[in-house]
């Protein structure tokens, strides 16, 4: 090896449920490879210390230490998956700030190998082309370069790996996947889904798609239903960079891991116009350093991708790299939800439930499919995730009247069952809603902050009305006692799901990537996570970003073997 020859064939930077796909097909095509996160390290199954701890071994029995929360976690605590049993794998917001217009957009954020993988809810739909085709239909955003027909080979190819369980329906505009046995409905949602499904003909309502094993799958045990899944899973029942593609990469031989590693920026050659390598920064000691390859798969988050992008400057690129079309950090998306509807549920009080199963029911969208179902206040549409249960002694102890030994024995019964429906609508594409570097605060590396600008549009604000209106009425007209509607509760970034800050598409005046994931500007620079969607469906996207990375890799590879790349 000369001098000037690479260290790796490849780095891939952010460890999360991109990055670890991109790491386990790399290394399994024969690459070396290089994973850089700036997180902690966390091993499977060693590292997982709350996950069976009883609420009793916790200090303070897991109750919230609501000053520290203040000071250090004032947008994680947002999260569903925060707690004290978590708490260990979220970023730190004092120590990592970023800022955001006064409405606010929650950055929700691991700080550890595995990022958001171990977090997750787990909720994997494929797209179809009424997501692929909608910016070119109705005029929001640009074309996408691809479309179903194009992905749905890497579709299986992920599905068969991770595992997800779910029932086959045969709906065009929510296509079926590689199915695992479905995480049955219960009671309350089977009497639910006949009753919405006799009323409305045009609706589906079908199990939750998961990305849980519901039998034994390439060396992972089955969910046993124990519950906190968010504080990791020994038995790998639920796909995370740990439990899955961590492995099959480390197996290969060709995987190097550096955690606590903080990319700076990515370095570029103005005469070959290639990406050289990576420079990064010690999270423990603030060292700086810089690593070389033939390939960069960008995996680091959106937001934390376009921060990447965003600070790689250099006179080339004098705002961001690959960023001649000058789209770079703008059309930020996230799933407008938040907004519910809650009810009682009578009958039923002979059934209860054994185990805590992470999925529920799924409504797929059934507005602006065809004529029939078409809106006149709002393009694309929105998909409902509900579930329904029984409430515990914790819910019924405020509203159980008396005291004592009856009051006590009272509470040991199980209370009433009830059902929520969750709205998660589609966002457009607008650019004014955008990332963008603060160069005059920088973070604690010297890396100037992001700062988000976000906004909801009319679209996003008719499509939750709507929401709110035909929830209730399915809710009213299923049996549901006591419906409440909870309306403006859609926080930006809430969905966790941002997207777009470094779309695909055919024209590199209006585009960062190509249809294979490859910036037109640096032909070796990959990015696969969420900066690089085009629009943003209504039906969660991380199945499709491992589709994306797959697909990516595989091109890659093959333009690394024949030498243009």
């Amino acid at each position: 090896m000369s001098d000037n020859a690479p260290q790796f064939d490849a780095i891939v930077i952010g460890s999360g449920i991109t990055g670890g796909w991109a790491a386990k097909e790399l290394t399994e095509r024969g690459l070396k490879v290089l994973m850089l996160e700036r997180g902690a390290m966390v091993e499977h199954g060693i590292d997982y210390k709350t996950e069976h701890m009883p609420p009793w071994e916790q200090p303070f029995h897991g109750k919230p230490p609501r000053a520290l929360y203040d000071e250090q976690y004032p947008v994680q605590r947002r999260c569903h998956a925060f707690n004290e049993g978590t708490r260990h794998f979220f970023n730190n917001d004092r120590d990592n700030p970023y800022a955001s217009d006064p409405q606010g957009f929650s950055w929700i954020r691991a700080n550890v190998v595995g990022g958001r993988s171990l977090l997750w809810g787990r909720q994997v739909y494929r797209w179809s082309d009424l997501d692929f085709e909608a910016n070119s239909r109705d005029g929001h955003g640009i074309d996408w370069p691809l479309r179903y027909r194009d992905l749905a080979p890497w579709y299986s190819h992920v599905e068969k790996f991770i595992g997800v369980s779910g029932q086959a329906e045969s709906l065009s505009h929510l296509p079926d996947s590689e199915f695992l046995p479905p995480m049955d409905l219960n009671v309350v949602e089977r009497g639910f889904k006949h009753r919405i499904e006799q009323g409305y003909p045009d609706r589906c309502v079908t199990h939750a798609r998961v990305a849980m094993l519901t039998r034994p799958h390439n060396g992972r045990g089955q969910c046993h239903y124990c519950g906190p899944c968010e504080r990791g899973c020994s038995a790998g029942a639920y796909f995370s960079t740990q439990s899955s593609t961590l492995p099959a990469a480390r197996a290969t031989g060709n995987l190097t891991l550096k955690s606590d590693c903080v990319v700076e920026g990515i370095d570029y050659d103005p005469v070959t116009r290639r990406a050289t390598g990576v420079r990064v920064i010690d999270a423990n000691n603030r060292r700086r350093s810089a690593f070389t390859a033939r390939l960069v798969f960008l995996c680091a988050s959106t937001i934390g991708s376009t921060q990447i992008l965003l600070n790689s400057r250099s006179e080339q690129f004098p705002n961001g790299l690959a960023n001649n079309s000058g789209v770079l950090g703008h059309h930020l998306m996230d799933h407008y939800t938040g907004i519910n509807g809650f009810g009682m549920v009578p009958g039923y009080e002979d059934k209860t439930i054994y185990g805590w199963r992470q999925a529920g029911l799924y409504i797929p969208r059934f507005r602006n499919l065809d004529d029939r179902s078409q809106s006149p206040d709002f393009v694309r549409g929105y998909g409902v995730q509900g579930f329904a249960f029984r409430l515990g002694w914790q819910s019924m102890a405020a509203q159980t009247p008396g005291f004592g030994a009856d009051f006590k024995r009272a509470l040991r019964q199980p209370g009433p069952w009830g059902i929520m429906l969750i709205g998660f609508g589609e966002c457009l594409p607008y650019r004014d809603n955008r990332i963008e570097l603060d160069f005059k605060r920088p973070d604690r590396f010297g890396i100037p902050q992001v700062k988000v600008h976000f906004a909801w549009g009319e679209n996003e604000r008719s499509i939750g009305a709507d929401f709110l209106q035909q929830a209730g009425t399915m809710l009213e007209s299923a049996g549901v006692q006591g419906v409440r509607m909870t309306p403006n509760s859609a926080v930006p970034g809430m969905g966790i799901h941002e997207m777009g800050t470094a779309r695909m598409g055919d024209d590199p005046t209006e585009s960062v990537l190509n249809r294979w994931n490859q910036a037109h500007d640096v032909p070796n620079l990959f990015v696969t996570d969420g900066a690089c969607m085009t629009s943003s469906s209504c039906v969660n996207p991380s199945l499709t970003y491992m589709a994306l990375t797959a697909r990516a890799v595989d091109y890659a590879a093959a333009q690394l073997q024949t030498g243009q790349l």
